[in-house]
């Protein structure tokens, strides 16, 4: 079927190096082949059905984005959209086509590189307890999804398994060092800054988002997937209002299908219906049809 979800991937004779909950990574010798499934997680639990074009989505959205930004930050692409596979994956090319990257291999960051731009998620949670996040003191009286004064670089520690826990910038310091971390904020809040500004005059407010960096020979690259739906929170401009929780452009129907249920948010997690599925590809298309005005 044209839309049969992939959840799987083997290439035979090429190596994987890991199995994400969304992206599979193969070893291409100096190089890496990131491959977007359909899988889609929620509450840490990856479901046992995909979305249909998912992967699609979120790797063209990333092209898209390096492509934008690579005058603001350098990445780790070698290849861009639509360019040929390497001769060794010609023959996976059917499987691989359009959501694959072939990147440079980079020594990660030990640390996310999140951005806010409105107070939600996590960060609200941290402000109605201290009028702070991450360490960083905010103006009393913000509601939830109020617009932040400015920017906010707020990391985070890399969780193997359950959420990323949120940290001070001096911590982040100790973990990446201070200069590589500076580097990092000031690299993280440039990007964010003009990527939000452009989804703006495009209908989408980019609310928050979680950037990967990595060395390659001493030098700071971005890595990873970029601005997409499944790394950020993108709101519907002309729906926006502060004070409560926000539509959004991701996976927010199969989380309001989740809570309907008796299931304890625990393996394994429970099918999706047609309709959340049909309506979650929906919402992932629009993104990326009103970031680049044109159709997937």
């Amino acid at each position: 079927m044209l839309n049969e979800p992939l959840l799987k991937l083997e290439l035979p004779g090429v190596k994987k190096l890991k199995s994400g909950k969304v992206r599979e990574v193969f070893d291409l010798g100096e190089r890496l082949l990131i491959v977007a499934t359909d899988r889609i997680s929620a509450f840490d639990c990856v479901m046992p059905n995909g979305i249909p074009r998912k992967g699609e989505v979120l790797t063209q959205i990333s092209y898209f984005w390096f492509d934008q930004t690579e005058r603001l930050v350098a990445n780790h692409l070698v290849s861009k959209a639509g360019e040929p596979l390497p001769a060794e994956l010609q023959k996976f090319s059917k499987q691989l086509a359009r959501r694959s990257m072939v990147v440079r291999k980079a020594q990660p960051l030990p640390i996310e590189c999140v951005v806010r731009g409105y107070l939600s998620g996590s960060g609200w949670k941290d402000y109605q307890k201290s009028g702070a996040v991450c360490g960083l003191k905010l103006p009393a009286g913000l509601r939830h999804s109020s617009r932040l004064p400015e920017p906010l670089f707020t990391p985070a520690t890399k969780a193997e398994s359950g959420h990323d826990e949120n940290i001070s910038f001096a911590r982040a310091c100790e973990m990446a060092g201070g200069d590589i971390a500076r580097k990092a904020r000031e690299l993280s809040l440039k990007v964010y800054s003009f990527a939000a500004e452009y989804a703006l005059q495009r209908g989408i407010i980019i609310a928050d988002t979680k950037f990967e960096f990595g060395l390659v020979e001493g030098k700071l690259l971005l890595i990873d997937e970029v601005l997409t739906p499944d790394s950020s929170r993108f709101w519907p401009a002309d729906q926006y209002e502060a004070g409560r929780g926000q539509p959004s452009f991701d996976k927010q129907f199969v989380r309001d299908y989740l809570e309907t249920l008796s299931w304890n948010k625990q393996p394994p997690a429970p099918a999706l219906p047609a309709e959340v599925i049909g309506r979650t590809t929906a919402k992932y298309l629009e993104a990326y049809e009103r970031l680049t005005g044109r159709g997937l």
